[in-house]
C-alpha cells in the first residue's frame, strides 16, 4: 500500500494535486491512499507518527516553507520520495539539499507529474517491503524493515528502536537472541556489531572502531573481537549501495 502525502496551502492547488494523483492510482490500479494537508505543521505533526512513501510538497506556505518540510521530513527519514510542486522555480538549487525526485512549476503538466509518479512506483517495488511481527505487552505490533534503527537484547527481551523517536519492547523471547535476530540479519541492511545489538546500516552517520552512530544520535557499541568482520562487512554495504545507485 503507497502511502502519499500532499501539502499545499491553496486549497485548489491541493485539490488538483490530489485529483490527479488519484486519477494515476486508478489508472495503473495502485493500492494507495492520498492523505491532504493545508498546512505544513500540520503535516509534520502528523508525520510523528505515520510514515509516507512519498510527499508532494508546495515550497511557498506560511510559517515553514516546503524546503524546510523537506529537511525536517530527511532527518528522520531518507529514505522516503520528496516531490516539489510550486510557482517558483528561484530554489530548486535549493532543493537538491533534501534529494527531491523531481521539482516541478505550476501550472503542473500532468504528463510530468505521471512520470514522476511511475518512478516513484517502480522504486519502491511495495510488493517486497519486509515486515516483522513482535509481540509487546500492548499486542502485536507490526514494524516494517525500513523503520528498524536497531534491536537491543536485554533480559531475554528485545527493544526496537524506530524512526519517529519510537522504541517498542518485546515480551521475553522463546529461544536465543540469536534466533530472534536471524530474519533480519538475512537482509544486507542489517549487521550485528555486538552480542546484544543489531542496526541497520541505512540509518548509520559515522563509524569508529568502537561505535557506530546513527542519524538518530542513538550510539552502538562495537565489540573488539567483531571489529574487522564488522568493518568488512559495513564497507561491503555501502559499495553495493553505491553501485545500485549508479545502476539507477
Amino acid at each position: 500500500m503507497l502511502d502519499i502525502a500532499i501539502c499545499d496551502d491553496d486549497p485548489t492547488q491541493l485539490s488538483l494535486l490530489a485529483s490527479y494523483t488519484e486519477e494515476f492510482i486508478q489508472a495503473n490500479a495502485i493500492g494507495a491512499v492520498i492523505h491532504q494537508f493545508d498546512h505544513p505543521d500540520r503535516l509534520l505533526s502528523k508525520c510523528e507518527k505515520q510514515h509516507y512513501h512519498l510527499y508532494i510538497l508546495d515550497i511557498v506556505m506560511p510559517m515553514i516553507n516546503g524546503l524546510e518540510v523537506g529537511k525536517a521530513i530527511r532527518e528522520y527519514d531518507q529514505e522516503a520520495f520528496i516531490l516539489y510542486a510550486t510557482n517558483e522555480p528561484n530554489f530548486a538549487l535549493q532543493s537538491f539539499a533534501t534529494h527531491p525526485i523531481n521539482y516541478l512549476i505550476k501550472p503542473i503538466d500532468k504528463q510530468q507529474f505521471y512520470s514522476t509518479l511511475q518512478l516513484v512506483v517502480s522504486k519502491l517495488n511495495l510488493s517486497e517491503e519486509k515486515t516483522c511481527l513482535i509481540k509487546t505487552r500492548e499486542g502485536i505490533r507490526v514494524i516494517r524493515y525500513s523503520e528498524i534503527l536497531s534491536c537491543e537484547y536485554s533480559k531475554h527481551t528485545v527493544t526496537y528502536t524506530l524512526t519517529r523517536q519510537r522504541c517498542f519492547t518485546t515480551c521475553v523471547i522463546k529461544g536465543t537472541f540469536s534466533q530472534h535476530i536471524e530474519p533480519l540479519l538475512q537482509d544486507s541492511r542489517f549487521i550485528r556489531p555486538h552480542v546484544s545489538y543489531v542496526l541497520n546500516m541505512e540509518h548509520v552517520d559515522s563509524f569508529t572502531k568502537s561505535q557506530f552512530t546513527l542519524r538518530s544520535g542513538q550510539s552502538i557499541p562495537i565489540a573488539t573481537n567483531h571489529y574487522e568482520a564488522v568493518r568488512i562487512g559495513y564497507m561491503q554495504y555501502l559499495v553495493a549501495k553505491e553501485t545500485e545507485r549508479c545502476r539507477t
